[in-house]
């Protein structure tokens, strides 16, 4: 199984960034998929989660209203749509996969990791 993110970089504060995760070697399309972040001495946290059919998606506290996870079943991909960033929202971002079509929360849920992207939010 493969994760690899993208879309990473630097923005200024307000600014938008998306997120890709292109997945293979398993079946997408039953496969809950998740966002975690790492700030620089931080441990890594909940960003957002969503099913295998994308019909339901979940956020933490600090990016709801403005991060936006969704997927492409027929790419393989799910997104991470950032607006209205913050330098809190410095990180890097790690994409994850289920072998549940159910969403998650928690790390331990997930079988998959990508290899992150660093987001850099500039005041």
């Amino acid at each position: 199984v493969q994760l690899q993110a993208s879309g990473g970089g630097l923005v200024q504060a307000g600014g938008s960034l998306r997120l890709s995760c292109a997945v293979s070697g398993l079946t997408f399309s039953s496969a809950g998929m998740g966002w975690f972040r790492q700030a620089p001495g931080k441990e890594r946290e909940f960003v957002s989660t969503t099913d295998s059919s994308g019909s339901y998606s979940y956020y933490s506290d600090s990016v709801k209203g403005r991060f936006t996870i969704s997927r492409d079943n027929a790419k393989n991909t799910v997104y991470l749509q950032m607006n209205s960033l913050k330098p809190e929202d410095t990180a890097v971002y790690y994409c994850a996969a289920r072998s549940s079509r159910y969403y998650g929360y928690m790390e331990s849920q997930y079988d998959s990791w990508g290899q992150g992207t660093l987001v850099t939010v500039s005041s």
